[in-house]
């Protein structure tokens, strides 16, 4: 025997599983997985490259893989969210039908050991029947289930899919007819799902009360501020000159690495002409923070979407700039509910979709040092496995109560999301605060305690109870929902690190006061009718 060949002990075939799989599989099949494994496996080991493949084997183990890029997609759009939940139910089917119902109707005896070369030999090799690979099976469900909702997201997932399948035959952990009949169940059970569970879009209310405001035909009268770093879009599309051709009399300002709005507001307000109203194109926090100025300076705010996300915008019915400036030239409006964010002492933050504190600021932290060099996805899925390595829960004083959380979030207005995210709001008109906390008691996993931030306790229960993850959580995890118009939250930090708070998708880091760290108190509350934004109002309005 070759010495490359010999440091597992060789897997011997069961009779029982080696006889069903000569009984059901056709011989031609048979023949074909053996003659290729023979032949894929003469082939000169290189190292790395066995070294890699088993290690993208490992890593796809009970779907975590999956479910960590899963867990990016939710954070990173609407359409993402979407395909992030068309992939893993489709995961989850697929799954159960190749472990718990394939396997056992066709089984079949894996590779000999005795065949692979050493290099490309799993630590721990699989001794489950062989027919169909279930990591093929969710892999190939996943990706199929993204791309059906988010086509783009799906095309940057397919060759990591191709690649878990591949590295299922380069570890001579299945045959050929094992990985092709587990991709095609896989790919089958997405594609069924799509037509039996279509994923309705979420109905948008923008209705609040009707306002009339300027209206500004050419512009004469707007500030207009243009965000360039909101957004992919704007390294390959600068909208100020279309803007400037569409109101040839506003006054446009490219903001500026370290510009401050606010100063920017007071000193055109203290101009010979000051503005009548404020305009903001960019995303969530560009338009929280020119809500904040425009609210101190009593402007209207038109807002038009110019960020990856712009979830303010949708629900206020501005879908697309020509729909905020038909808004603006007809003059029509609405008057909406903001929150306020009080940090210690410091003055409040106008806050327009949600506030959190927990796990999920560090990793919008995290995802925000490489997102111009590498987009939101990229740096998304880099955030998300920096943050899963080292998350810890948070020790948080809540109303009163001492709870021990990985996350806290609280949404302005009931929301449209079914995860722990509340990013969308479905009301301007909503004076509630919609609070959703992921609670932790006793001792928990860190992957556990991701699955369900991004997917709720359903989806991280559920997980639990399958039969191939046993093992893989321990502890409880609950989940806390209810509304409110005001939350006081202290976080007790961990020594030597930051606290940090999100809202609106920016983060606001905290550093640590003296050797063991000081609470961080924060309010989070609703304000009524507190700013005036431009807003198409249809005749039944």
């Amino acid at each position: 025997m070759h010495p490359s060949r010999s440091r597992h002990p060789i897997r011997s075939r069961h009779p029982i599983l080696a006889l069903r799989r000569a009984a059901i599989l056709p011989a031609w099949v048979r023949h074909t997985d053996i003659r290729f494994a023979r032949a894929f496996h003469r082939h000169t080991d290189l190292p790395g490259v066995d070294r890699g493949f088993a290690h993208l084997s490992h890593s796809a183990n009970r779907s975590r893989l999956w479910l960590v890029i899963a867990s990016v997609l939710v954070v990173t759009g609407r359409a993402n969210r979407h395909g992030a939940v068309r992939g893993v139910l489709s995961l989850l089917v697929a799954s159960i039908i190749a472990n718990l119902i394939g396997k056992k109707v066709f089984g079949g005896d894996r590779p000999l050991l005795k065949d692979v070369p050493i290099g490309r030999q799993l630590k721990k090799s699989p001794t489950s029947p062989s027919f169909p690979s279930g990591h093929s099976a969710s892999a190939a469900a996943f990706a199929t289930g993204v791309a059906l909702e988010s086509p783009a997201a799906g095309a940057m997932i397919a060759p990591l899919a191709a690649a878990v399948a591949y590295s299922r035959l380069h570890t001579g952990a299945h045959w050929l007819s094992d990985v092709i009949g587990g991709s095609l169940l896989g790919v089958g059970v997405a594609l069924l799902g799509k037509r039996v569970l279509p994923l309705e879009q979420t109905a948008l209310h923008s209705q609040a009360p009707v306002v009339e405001l300027p209206a500004l035909p050419d512009g004469a009268g707007l500030l207009m501020l243009v965000n360039p770093s909101s957004g992919r879009r704007m390294s390959v599309y600068d909208p100020s000159e279309d803007l400037a051709a569409q109101l040839p009399k506003a006054d446009i300002r490219r903001l500026e690495e370290g510009d401050d709005i606010a100063g920017i507001v007071h000193a055109a307000a203290g101009s010979a002409s000051p503005p009548l109203s404020l305009g903001i194109y960019g995303g969530d926090g560009s338009v929280a923070a020119a809500a904040h100025v425009a609210r101190s300076a009593g402007l209207p705010l038109l807002v038009l979407p110019g960020g990856s996300f712009n979830h303010f915008a949708r629900t206020a019915g501005i879908a697309t700039v020509d729909t905020g400036l038909a808004a603006l030239r007809a003059g029509t409006g609405r008057r909406v509910h903001v929150a306020e964010l009080s940090l210690d002492d410091a003055p409040p933050i106008t806050v327009l979709n949600e506030a959190s504190a927990g796990v999920y600021p560090a990793f919008v932290a995290e995802r925000e040092k490489r997102e111009q060099r590498l987009g939101k996805f990229i740096a998304g899925s880099i955030a998300a496995v920096t943050v899963l390595a080292k998350a810890r829960p948070q020790q948080v004083t809540v109303d009163g109560r001492d709870v021990r959380i990985w996350s806290l979030f609280a949404g302005v207005g009931r929301n449209a999301s079914s995860t722990l995210l509340p990013l969308q709001r479905t009301r301007l008109y909503d004076a509630t605060l919609d609070v959703r906390i992921l609670h932790v008691r006793g001792r928990a996993s860190r992957f556990r305690g991701m699955v369900a931030l991004a997917f709720g306790q359903r989806v991280s229960a559920a997980l639990e109870r399958l039969p191939f993850w046993a093992g893989e959580t321990a502890g409880d995890i609950t989940v806390e929902a209810y509304t409110t118009d005001a939350v006081r939250a202290t976080v007790q930090p961990w020594p030597g690190q930051p606290t940090g708070f999100a809202h609106d998708g920016e983060v606001a880091l905290l550093e640590p006061e003296g050797p063991g760290g000081a609470e961080r108190h924060s309010l989070l509350r609703i304000v009524p009718n507190a700013l005036d934004i431009y807003s198409p109002v249809r005749h039944r309005d």
